[in-house]
């Protein structure tokens, strides 16, 4: 018997000793031995692991070097692209994409809300100035060519900024034409403030502040996706409108009706708070639907006509105007 050490071959159970399939010439496996399996136990040096993972499917698997990182060794592929094995991750690669993506949401809804803060707060100034100042009350009262013109601009520019991307999202551009949009919405719903009594019109934005920010939270707690709503929200809308047509109609032909413009007012406000909690949604995000980083001007737009239209509505259910 010899004395020197155990051959590879006979480590793998190959048949090894003096025959014809060993020798310069010989084919190793010999004839007729079954190949071993991929997924056989290999014996491995220290510091060289095998990967469990075969990407091309040569049915052999791929050497990875046990390099402290668990990073894959380089290899040649068969056809000689040189291709590297498993692209594998680091773990603080994926953990920096996912902070990322919460830091740009974060400072995406907070310049969302600081442009719809100042929003509110020219309309608010607006509403203070026409119903406190008397000689720009009774001026804005008497000329209503001024706001059929402030109308007009108020849908001009609205159309422009939904319709056209390339307006809003190109700077600064798109600040100029919201704040010509907010001037001129808050001329409108200024003018129509000024129509009715101061303290019904503070009760009124107090209520809608109240209304809103209730309105507010609860789409940002509620599990319920209201952004899979937006048929619904159609549907509501049309009828919205044509009701609206219903009243007018009515007005003209049998004069004013408490209980329709209580109907309408009721259904209004239903419509814009279901929208309110829609756009809350879609600039918070993680829901179906979500607004991107680049949309901050049009989710501001969108909070500002929902809160805007919910003051004017209240406004319309607690007083008459003169």
């Amino acid at each position: 018997m010899s004395n020197q050490p155990p051959s590879y071959g006979m480590a793998m159970g190959y048949p090894t000793g003096p025959n014809k399939n060993e020798g310069p010439g010989a084919s190793y496996p010999p004839a007729g031995a079954a190949y071993p399996s991929a997924n056989a136990t290999y014996p491995q040096q220290p510091g060289i692991g095998f990967a469990q993972h075969d990407p091309y499917n040569q049915g052999y698997n791929q050497p990875m070097y046990n390099d402290g990182f668990n990073q894959p060794a380089a290899y040649n592929h068969p056809d000689g692209s040189g291709e590297a094995a498993l692209a594998v991750p680091k773990a603080s690669d994926g953990f920096s994409s996912a902070f990322s993506d919460k830091a740009i949401r974060r400072g995406f809804i907070r310049k969302v809300y600081l442009i719809l803060f100042t929003q509110l707060l020219v309309t608010f100034g607006f509403i203070c100035l026409f119903i406190f100042v008397e000689p720009i009350k009774k001026w804005v009262q008497n000329n209503m060519w001024f706001y059929i013109c402030a109308y007009v601009l108020f849908l001009v520019l609205y159309f422009v900024l939904i319709c056209c991307p390339s307006v809003r999202k190109n700077y600064p551009g798109n600040f100029i034409c919201l704040g010509l949009f907010t001037l001129a919405f808050s001329y409108l719903t200024a003018t129509i403030s000024s129509f009715h009594d101061t303290g019904i019109v503070l009760m009124a934005a107090g209520i809608t502040a109240a209304v809103c920010l209730a309105i507010s939270l609860f789409a940002i707690q509620t599990k319920i996706d209201f952004t899979m709503c937006s048929g619904l929200l159609f549907a509501l809308v049309m009828v919205l409108f044509f009701f609206g047509w219903a009243c007018l109609i009515t007005y003209y032909a049998w004069g004013y009706s408490h209980i329709m413009n209580c109907v309408y007012g009721g259904l209004a406000a239903l419509v814009f708070g279901l929208f309110l909690i829609y756009d809350t949604q879609q600039v918070m995000g993680g829901r179906k639907y979500e607004l991107s980083a680049e949309e901050y001007i049009y989710g501001a737009l969108q909070l500002y006509i929902d809160i805007v239209y919910i003051f004017i509505i209240i406004l319309g259910f607690m007083g008459n105007s003169k």
